[in-house]
């Protein structure tokens, strides 16, 4: 079991280690070498502020917002969310100057948007140097289903079949594209627009497809920006949040009202217009970034370690095989699926709360009490509601005319491992991508979102 969550867990001081199925035309070592050297900002993976301040041991001070500050107060409590963070309360880092706290531009852009929250200071004091291990919710997928399948009698009958139903309609209908991708992972290339275009019409079918496209793209965006503001905050040892953002605002009609990537399959041509919107200089390249990138991940993601990348077909595959071939896959599915089901708001503890236990064993046997999403170490981290060996202190916030953060009133509230309620989204698969040529994104500021928070896993609202 800690094994599994070792897989999950991404070290970006270390090679890469990670087993991965056979006959890979790259290893995960090859992009690392890439992403790293030969990117504008991939030296922010290894030497960003968050993670330096991680090995340092020294004090964490982080912003978190809430809409719920008067219940924290009167029950001196506070819950965590599940998510990108498995069970963490969901956090960005600030840094420390003269003058006060400055939030990362992840809080900065959480702030401006979400109005109506406090935002509150948390001092996290560490026991010793924080392994900078972070959780990538992509390699979840084994974890998820494994999950599933020990708890699956909590489900009817005709729960369990429907889910399988769901899970096999949905790889049938998208075999062909989930095929293209373990060939163009193994080095039979196809022509990235007609991948692009695969991609996007199997999403639907399979929504998982639409986080690994985002999470894709958001790497890149990242990356490989040379803009002023992404230098700026390069120079304080940032990656650029804003762009992503402004990305998916502008892919999806509403994303601001339901951030759900299930939704988010834009095609070839909309997907280099929406590119050249948020950074013109990236749109050339994006196609075939995305072609070869989310074939890897996809393979490396989807397939037990043990399988040829060569060798695999979705195509007419019984569903007992696909769990021994594809667990990364099928328990994506899963546990996307499960969340639709009438009763998975009374099951919902039962199955992210044996996930969280999990998550939280493993951090307190490696040392994490602050775990961040671990796809890039872009500024989401959390604190960990039971961790035996720092000290946690909070207050309410008050932001001065330069932005910089000050502590108000200390709040005498604690974490617990309790789960924050949670909903699902209504379930929509229809086309929600924006179709306009003329797509704008306002390039100095994100669009505008309401204080609405969801809880879908891999990006907070």
């Amino acid at each position: 079991m800690r094994d599994e969550w070792e897989h999950v867990h991404t070290d970006y001081t270390r090679p890469a280690q990670r087993p991965a199925p056979a006959s890979l035309a790259e290893s995960e070592g090859d992009w690392r070498r890439y992403l790293e050297g030969d990117t504008p900002n991939g030296w922010l993976i290894q030497h960003s502020a968050m993670t330096e301040a991680l090995v340092s041991g020294r004090p964490m001070y982080l912003l978190h917002t809430t809409k719920d500050i008067a219940a924290i107060r009167t029950s001196g409590e506070l819950h965590v969310s599940t998510g990108c963070l498995v069970g963490a309360l969901y956090c960005s880092p600030l840094t420390r100057q003269r003058e006060g706290l400055r939030p990362h531009n992840l809080g900065a852009y959480l702030m401006q948007t979400k109005p109506g929250t406090t935002p509150m200071i948390f001092e996290v004091i560490p026991d010793a140097p924080i392994p900078t291990k972070g959780v990538d919710y992509l390699h979840l997928g084994a974890i998820h289903l494994r999950t599933y399948l020990r708890y699956q009698n909590f489900l009817t009958l005709a729960e369990n079949d429907q889910l399988d139903h769901a899970v096999l309609t949905g790889l049938g209908a998208a075999a062909g594209f989930l095929d293209t991708a373990l060939r163009n992972a193994v080095g039979r290339a196809t022509k990235a627009p007609e991948f692009i275009d695969q991609l996007a019409a199997a999403v639907p079918a399979v929504p998982f497809l639409g986080y690994l496209y985002f999470e894709v793209l958001s790497e890149y965006l990242m990356l490989h920006s040379t803009t002023p503001e992404t230098r700026g905050y390069a120079q304080v040892g940032e990656l650029n949040n804003w762009l992503y953002k402004r990305l998916a605002f502008a892919a999806v009609d509403s994303m601001h009202r339901l951030f759900d990537l299930a939704r988010f399959h834009p095609r070839h041509q909309q997907l280099v217009q929406l590119i050249a919107c948020v950074e013109p200089a990236l749109a050339p390249g994006v196609a075939e970034y995305v072609r070869r990138r989310l074939a890897h991940l996809f393979a490396r993601i989807a397939l037990h370690p043990s399988q040829d990348a060569a060798t695999v077909s979705f195509r007419g595959i019984d569903l007992s095989a696909l769990r021994y071939v594809a667990p990364g896959l099928v328990g994506q599915m899963v546990f996307r699926e499960i969340r639709y089901m009438p009763r998975y708001r009374q099951l919902y503890h039962c199955f992210e709360k044996a996930k969280a236990l999990e998550a939280w064993d493993y951090w307190n046997h490696e040392g994490i009490p602050t775990p961040f999403n671990g796809i890039l170490p872009k500024g989401e981290i959390g604190i960990h509601p039971v961790f035996p060996r720092s000290a946690v202190r909070a207050w309410t916030a008050k932001r001065d005319s330069r932005g910089l953060l000050h502590p108000a009133q200390e709040i005498t509230a604690v974490l617990t491992p309790h789960l924050a309620s949670w909903w699902a989204p209504p379930r929509n698969r229809g086309r929600m991508i924006t179709t306009d040529s003329q797509v704008m994104v306002d390039r100095s500021a994100p669009s505008s979102v309401s204080a609405y928070r969801s809880s879908i896993e891999g990006i907070s609202a």
